[in-house]
């Protein structure tokens, strides 16, 4: 079979670091999707991309699909010939539409009426008449954060489009959008080789573009930025390569150089965090620490993109511009210092959390008392969750966070040692922001905890209260967050904590007029965020919600339940008790009452039924002091004690026997049995159960 390279390559202005990465994977996948379906197969496909281009590299794409065999069937015999046996009309029309002779049309029976059919090969198409608008496709398909205009186009694109380059083996093939028209022209390095790179042939995309000073191929990117980064740290130093960092940095440079430069160490007195936020986010710089003591060194390291002759002329302008922003941190801190972190608690009274519900400091008022009310629940020394509480919020109205805002926690916990706070203190205000995402730490001590619970239980019931729960991608209160981070911080505290109680708290501690369900509402948020939760876990939905039909609102036990659920829901015994549970569950909702009383022995006809009954009797007993010590594992495998005499009665019994007295009384032993499988979880509901 014939096949040809296939690139593509979308010149650009600069686009934004952030977004470069996905850009280039949409565009990878849409085309190699297109290709498949047009049966054009191919060998592999890679993505390339800098802050000027988007590029996509097929090879060996078929230059022709394959011929497509189809069986085509026509209107009825009846139609198709006359009464002479001649073709009629109609099925010359048919003939001609498939392309064949009226010859080689045969006789097919459909659905008891013979039809005439025809046998026809489609060719398969040209990989050249269809490339052009899959790339077109996959262009106008690339997702873009906000689309702009440029000169007198009407086109749209995350910037404007600088050239196009569709080659397929040599070949140009013809392909306009944006009001250019594809060629083989690349561009090379802006500075070091501002001109038109020709490429011959797909395959000397990277080698050509290289010789021209610009590494289309990200991962290569990152490998050298770290490999020269690294090599930048002097005995005794590491440098803090964060990933995020490296991949914005990828995104801003072609020819990646990196430089060291220093500043001076009299800002070292500066909070780190401080430091780092000016270098990192605001510089894209690299730094430096002790490998010893973790402190960090007056030193930065800075990824150019450009390979100048004179480097030490580069990094004395490096050096000029981060020292104002180090400066203004050295300012802001200096000044904040000034007055007390309690002093600022004040201030809060201006600054508006959500007009429905009042300031920042009608939110710090109300977490303090949930704060107090969880710390007694969670074992946290209540004088010092309460004081953390209440300043945990002060540090927004600084200064130093004004201008940082990502050192907001940190630069409280600074102001509170300096103000002489106990430390315990200091660490619960600046840790009571954890987790800030998905896989982050969690506060470490119990105050902390009950700071964090106090904040998201607030604004959860409170703005779900004021009727704007998140809706589709909008989340502005970053609800979903707020959520994971009750679900996570409850399961890790490993204490009894019933989450209706603190939501119905959290809600009465607002002034706002909020709605009746505000509470139940959030619960049941959250509970629909532990699905996806568990599911990252390799837990099924069926072991959740068997779990929750059955428990409380405590997270901590829910957790427990889940987990020992999870394990036993693997087992054949599990399967077979599942499926009774779910039988068992018919017949009672079939019954129509929730009243049943106790069975009583003296009615059993049958002898499973007065087996089933001691059994159930027995495995009651044994149950009772495992849940009380949320042994669940164990109390499972009591249940599974439950599995043959459940078996042999049904196969044995007849539960709706004629005689009234006899058929209640085994829905009552059958109720007894439900009861007691549902101490722990609605076995009836996991998927076996459920079939």
């Amino acid at each position: 079979m014939s096949t040809e390279d296939l690139l593509f390559e979308l010149g650009t202005e600069e686009l934004p670091a952030g977004e470069i990465s996905t850009m280039a994977g949409a565009l990878v996948d849409a085309i190699t999707r297109d290709l498949k379906h047009y049966s054009l197969t191919y060998s592999s496909a890679e993505q390339f991309s800098t802050a000027r281009r988007l590029a996509v590299l097929v090879r060996d794409v078929a230059v022709r699909g394959p011929d497509q065999e189809r069986h085509v069937v026509g209107p009825p015999v009846s139609a198709a010939r006359d009464d002479q046996g001649r073709w009629t009309p109609a099925a010359e029309g048919f003939a001609r539409k498939q392309g064949v002779d009226t010859a080689a049309l045969t006789i097919a029976e459909e659905n008891g009426i013979e039809r005439i059919a025809a046998h026809v090969i489609q060719a398969g198409v040209a990989a050249r008449d269809v490339i052009p608008e899959i790339i077109k496709n996959a262009v106008s398909a690339i997702p873009v954060s906000k689309r702009m205009r440029w000169g007198r186009s009407r086109d749209e694109f995350l910037r404007p489009v600088q050239w196009l380059v569709l080659l397929f083996g040599s070949e140009v093939l013809p392909y306009e959008q944006f009001g250019l028209s594809s060629g083989r022209d690349s561009r090379g390095h802006r500075f070091h080789h501002n001109e038109a790179v020709s490429l011959p042939s797909p395959g000397d995309y990277q080698s050509l573009l290289r010789d021209a000073r610009v590494i289309v191929d990200e991962a290569e990117r990152k490998r050298i930025i770290t490999e020269q980064v690294s090599a930048l740290a002097g005995p005794g130093e590491t440098v803090a390569l964060s990933q995020a960092l490296l991949d914005e940095v990828s995104g801003l440079v072609e020819w990646p150089i990196a430089l060291r430069g220093s500043f001076d160490p009299a800002f070292l007195e500066v909070p780190e965090k401080a430091l780092i936020s000016a270098m990192k986010n605001h510089q894209k710089y690299f730094h430096l620490n002790n490998a010893d003591t973790g402190a960090l060194l007056p030193a930065f390291i800075t990824v150019a993109n450009i390979d100048s002759k004179a480097p030490e002329r580069v990094v004395a302008g490096n050096e000029r511009v981060i020292r104002p922003r180090l400066a203004d941190a050295a300012f802001f801190f200096a000044n904040d210092k000034r007055v007390t972190l309690e002093s600022r608690r004040s201030r809060l009274a201006s600054v508006v959390f959500q007009q429905q519900l009042g300031s920042l400091l009608d939110k710090t008022e109300r977490i303090t008392a949930l704060t107090a009310r969880l710390a007694a629940l969670v074992g946290a020394d209540t004088d010092i969750a309460s004081r953390a509480a209440a300043l945990a919020k002060c540090d927004l109205v600084s200064e130093l966070v004004l201008e940082f805002p990502e050192l907001q926690g940190s630069a409280g916990a600074q102001y509170a040692l300096n103000d002489g706070e106990a430390e315990s203190v200091a660490q619960a205000i600046e840790a009571h922001y954890l987790p800030r995402f998905a896989g982050d730490d969690l506060p470490v001590s119990a105050e902390a905890s009950a700071v964090a619970l106090a904040d998201r239980l607030d604004t959860l019931v409170g703005i779900f209260g004021i009727g704007e729960p998140p809706t589709g991608s909008k989340d502005p209160f970053a609800l979903r967050r707020a959520s994971l981070a009750v679900i996570r911080i409850l399961i890790g505290l490993g204490q009894p904590a019933a989450l209706r109680d603190l939501l119905d708290f959290a809600r009465n501690q607002h002034t706002a007029p909020l709605t009746e369900d505000a509470a139940v509402a959030v619960l049941h948020y959250i509970f629909e965020r532990l699905d996806s939760w568990y599911a990252d876990q390799g837990v099924s939905g069926d072991v959740v919600r068997a779990v929750l039909a059955s428990s409380g609102t405590d997270l901590w036990d829910i957790d427990l339940r889940i987990k020992a659920l999870a394990t036993f829901s693997t087992t054949e015994t599990a399967q077979q008790l599942a499926a009774a549970n779910k039988r068992v569950a018919n017949l009672l909702a079939k019954a129509e009452r929730d009243d049943f009383p106790a069975p009583e022995a003296a009615k059993f006809v049958e002898e499973a039924e007065n087996t089933l009954h001691e059994m159930v009797l027995s495995t009651r007993e044994t149950l009772s002091p495992l849940i009380a010590a949320r042994d669940y594992a164990s109390a499972l495998s009591a249940l599974a004690t439950l599995r043959q005499p459940v078996d042999d009665f049904f196969n044995a019994v007849m539960v709706n026997a004629d005689d009234p007295d006899i058929r209640m009384n085994r829905l009552a032993l059958l109720n007894m049995l439900r009861e007691l499988f549902t101490q722990i979880a609605d076995i009836a509901l996991l998927s076996s159960g459920a079939e």
